[in-house]
């Protein structure tokens, strides 16, 4: 009886984990898109490197959501197969969790020198760019009270007379007011906008790092729940 009602134990636990993980992996698809969102649709960041963390966790989310729902039928159902295939799928997820984990801390490595080059590119192209592209820079600017990448200085070619910024530069956006005013501190920001771009992404980076290790380490103790209920079972002890 004692071993019975600890593979009931186990089986409840292995069932709850499991709503865990699916409640998680839900959780993981959110984060994803809003990081995916937050460096190409705002900052028009077109990078591989900055996809490829949000992207893998949006897949692993998709993965978790489905493999929790076969590991709540196979621990209800008590099915032996069942287990062991969620046991091994979920080891394959936190293995790709692990890896994403290890890209966004690279990615944090290289922001420096992605966000200068996505910048400075966004400049270069804003006086050709179609209406989308420029809203898109200026809603960067605007959002983040900064202009140019370094400071003022980098729009010196808006305009032929080099002293003049984009609007949404000014502290006070109005119409033409960034015209001629590139050194004057009390209409125009003059921080650039290349260290708080870097902070904000900094942060949904960490937010999918702290998310990959510890939903990987509650899939951890998932597959230990597991492997004791597949040992009840395979032993022949009735866990109902």
């Amino acid at each position: 009886m004692g071993v019975e009602g600890g593979m009931k134990c186990v089986k409840f636990l292995l069932f709850f984990f499991n709503f865990i993980f699916w409640i998680c992996g839900l959780a993981l698809i959110i984060v994803g898109i809003l990081v995916q969102m937050a460096v190409h649709s705002t900052f028009m960041i077109h990078d591989a490197s900055a996809s490829s963390v949000p992207l893998v966790i949006i897949g692993v989310g998709v993965v978790i959501f489905f493999i929790a729902f076969f590991g709540c039928c196979g621990a209800w159902k008590e099915n032996y197969c069942m287990i062991t295939t969620f046991s091994i799928l979920l080891s394959l997820v936190i293995i790709v969790e692990i890896g994403a984990a290890i890209a966004g801390y690279i990615f944090r490595g290289k922001l420096t020198v992605i966000v200068q080059d996505s910048l400075s590119d966004m400049i270069s192209k804003y006086n050709n760019g179609t209406d989308e592209f420029m809203k898109a820079v200026d809603k960067l600017q605007e959002d983040l009270k900064c202009c140019g990448v370094n400071g003022t200085s980098d729009w010196k070619d808006f305009k032929s007379d080099g002293i003049s910024v984009p609007d949404s530069c000014c502290v006070n956006v109005t119409t033409d007011c960034g015209v001629r005013a590139m050194t004057d501190a009390s209409k125009v920001h003059q921080e650039g906008c290349q260290n708080a771009l870097e902070a904000l992404l900094k942060k949904n980076v960490q937010w999918i790092i702290v998310a990959a290790l510890v939903i990987a380490f509650l899939q951890i103790m998932g597959i230990v729940f597991a492997c004791m209920l597949m040992r009840g079972i395979r032993s022949g002890y009735e866990v109902m």
